[in-house]
């Protein structure tokens, strides 16, 4: 059976994968119903599926189990899907706090931007329905939390470690930029992890299409790029900066610039970072090539990947 893209209605074509090996689904496909988006026209969607699966869903249809997190806008669960066992987490959004603080739009976004994705370090959404009180998003069940608590444990992560966790941040935002997207509010707390510790980049509320230069100001401070604070155009260059600011935390255990005021940090000089006596030589160099006050001349995603950083301590 195949399906003509004018048969899209509401509607994402997802593959789900195992996220462990107990934990498999049955059903390697799903057709998933959307309550809030318009019709995709996207070749990204238009996947082969199996007939056969269900195209709503509904609360019934799981089993919920413990709170995984509470946001300012509701709260994460655990969950199970009753066909399958299958583990996922479930965000679940009141509406009417999102309507108050006008966060519908970024709600669609998210889910329109997720529903884009495919790949081992991004966190994929399989599901999005609502009821007459509440939107629900069904996600990726992250078993190993954020890295932002693990990295709050161990104080700081060695060089092999951190590079680790930043070669796969760096894929997945390569993915998230081939998609024409940008994230804007990379940090720890935004990166989960599954079982077995690998990256799964989440949180994408803040995230816009890059299809052109944007100038909203968005994101955590102590994170944001000098155009993101000069309210200037920016592209995705901004993810590249704060990827910068991602490795010089998971090696320190602090933020390059986290003491400077907001206002100040327009007069920032990345050249003047000053490292603890551990770092090396290699990461310094890794962070400097990344925090660079003119986006054009930050290191690309690909160049990344080809640095001696991840080349010596990623095998």
């Amino acid at each position: 059976m195949s399906i003509k893209p004018n048969q899209i209605h509401h509607t994402m074509l997802q593959t789900i994968k195992q996220y462990d090996a107990d934990m498999k689904p049955k059903l390697p496909f799903r057709v998933i119903r959307f309550s809030l988006l318009h019709v995709f026209s996207s070749d990204l969607l238009y996947q082969p599926f199996r007939p056969t699966v269900c195209s709503k869903y509904n609360l019934k249809m799981f089993s919920i189990g413990q709170p995984l997190g509470e946001g300012r806008f509701g709260t994460v669960y655990l969950a199970k899907y009753k066909l399958n066992n299958y583990v996922c987490a479930i965000k679940v959004l009141h509406k009417r706090k999102i309507e108050r603080y006008n966060m519908t739009i970024q709600l669609k976004r998210e889910v329109e931007l997720m529903s884009h994705f495919n790949h081992h370090n991004v966190v994929k959404l399989f599901a999005f329905f609502d009821d007459e009180t509440r939107y629900f998003l069904v996600m990726e069940f992250c078993k190993g939390g954020e890295l932002y608590k693990l990295l709050q444990k161990q104080i700081r992560f060695s060089e092999p470690e951190a590079a680790k966790y930043v070669k796969q941040t760096t894929d997945a935002l390569i993915h998230i930029h081939q998609r024409k997207c940008i994230h804007r509010d990379l940090k720890p707390e935004n990166i989960l992890l599954d079982m077995n510790g690998d990256v799964k980049l989440s949180d994408f509320g803040w995230s816009v299409r890059s299809d052109c230069k944007r100038k909203t100001c968005c994101g955590t401070p102590d994170y944001l790029s000098p155009e993101l604070i000069e309210n200037k155009t920016y592209d995705k260059a901004v993810d590249l900066w704060s990827l910068g600011v991602l490795t010089f935390e998971l090696l320190t255990g602090y933020t390059p610039f986290g003491s400077i005021d907001f206002v100040n940090k327009q007069q920032v000089n990345p050249m003047l970072i000053s490292f603890p006596v551990y770092v090396s030589y290699i990461a310094k160099d890794f962070i400097r090539k990344l925090i660079v006050k003119e986006p054009s001349m930050r290191m690309s995603l690909e160049n990344c990947l080809k640095h001696a950083f991840l080349v010596k301590n990623v095998k």
